[in-house]
């Protein structure tokens, strides 16, 4: 299996990524500001297939018409002098001060109308470049004290923006959804819609819930302490990963965006294998962009960025290539037998069979023998999962 990308691949970076200045709330930048039509040619040069983007990255919040168009036009020469795409657009509403309590929930009306008028131009413009994923991510959309926010009140407005969202692609005819991106807290103390779960429960109460999945973010779940593979698992279970973000965290901590695998790698490995080979017994295959959202250190020089943009790529192709090979395995899977992880996708109840077969069923109660499960009897899940260990360290 080759280690270089291709646009097979499906790689794509946010301009907001490798343009990271290097700015946190201790210092200020380190590096210089990257132009797109420099992001463009060095992406397309190292392998990507697409470019993401804020409207506010391409051009400064508070734009004048004619600069705006001059950055979409230099924007549209790039890519069409490399072949790249835009398969995602996102919209800056946590930025500028004016969303300072939100954009979609500030207590704020006006300032809630204006985050709509924002992002409905940011619609039109992911149309006219072809992007078929509009992501949200509510940084500002929470609070930090109780009593700041009526949460029912916000949760009503949020799902009347998104609601109106869905209203005017349909009216328009544009090829977009809507992906949901959660996160517990940061910069908020508190975010709406933190983790995958709550993200999922809000769209059923939504008008279109089919224009509308999620965008979950490898850091944003792991600050909160949950199995982002697991996560990813049952959005694609119920049909709702409609984008992805991958990066690397380590631990109950702030979001590091560290380079994808560059944290719990185990979980990086169990992720590709999940997206890449589907569940053992041939669950759904995520088929959309592997979109890496990291920040390169503070400490990198614009050769450091590139070098990080380059290592996310190949770290998601090893891991690939070590799934595949756990995979294939003879004693693998053999261990997945043993285990009866394959046997989970058995329906408990037979075909037809209802409670009433069940209760007549004495071999399921009466006479089960419950006894060797306290005797001895295991499930190898041990031995599963150093092999998993030894395929990922390539001693296999």
């Amino acid at each position: 299996m080759s280690l270089t990308p291709t646009r097979a691949d499906k790689f794509s970076f946010g301009l907001w990524t490798i343009g990271y200045n290097g700015a946190d709330p201790f210092g200020g930048p380190t590096r210089a500001p990257l132009d797109v039509v420099e992001a463009v040619t060095r992406l397309s040069e190292l392998g990507a297939y697409g470019l993401t983007f804020h409207d506010d990255d391409l051009f400064a919040f508070g734009s004048t018409d004619a600069e705006r168009q001059n950055q979409i036009d230099r924007l549209k020469g790039a890519l069409a002098d490399t072949g790249l795409i835009i398969p995602m657009i996102t919209t800056n509403l946590f930025s500028a001060p004016v969303f300072k309590d939100g954009g979609f929930t500030s207590n704020d009306r006006a300032v809630r109308r204006f985050a709509l008028r924002k992002v409905l131009r940011n619609i039109d413009l992911a149309a006219e470049l072809g992007a078929k994923t509009f992501v949200m991510w509510g940084g500002r959309e929470g609070a930090e004290y109780d009593a700041a926010k009526d949460i029912r009140s916000a949760l009503e407005r949020y799902r009347e923006a998104v609601n109106m969202l869905g209203d005017y692609v349909t009216d328009k005819g544009y090829d977009i959804r809507f992906a949901i991106e959660p996160k517990p807290n940061e910069p908020r103390g508190d975010i709406l819609l933190p983790t995958v779960g709550h993200a999922m429960a809000f769209i059923e109460t939504l008008e279109r819930p089919e224009l509308v999945g999620v965008n979950p973010e490898v850091g944003h779940e792991q600050m909160a302490g949950l199995n982002f593979a697991a996560g990813i698992a049952q959005a694609l279970y119920q049909g709702k990963l409609y984008h992805i973000d991958l990066n690397g965290q380590r631990g109950i901590k702030y979001d590091q965006d560290l380079v994808f695998g560059h944290g719990d790698l185990y979980n990086a490995f169990a992720l590709v294998d999940l997206l890449e080979n589907g569940s053992p017994e041939g669950g759904p295959v995520y088929d959309g962009p592997r979109h890496f959202d990291y920040k390169p250190s503070r400490t990198e020089d614009i050769t450091g960025v590139w070098d990080s943009a380059a290592a996310n790529m190949r770290t998601y192709l090893l891991l690939k290539e070590r799934a595949a090979s756990f995979r294939a395995d003879p004693e693998v899977q053999e261990a997945l037998a043993f285990s009866k992880v394959t046997e989970l996708a058995e329906p408990t109840l037979a075909a037809g069979e209802s409670y009433t077969e069940l209760l007549a069923d004495r071999s399921a109660y009466e006479d089960f023998d419950p006894t060797p499960y306290y005797n001895g009897k295991g499930f190898g899940f041990v031995r599963l999962q150093q092999l998993a260990l030894e395929h990922l360290t390539g001693a296999r």
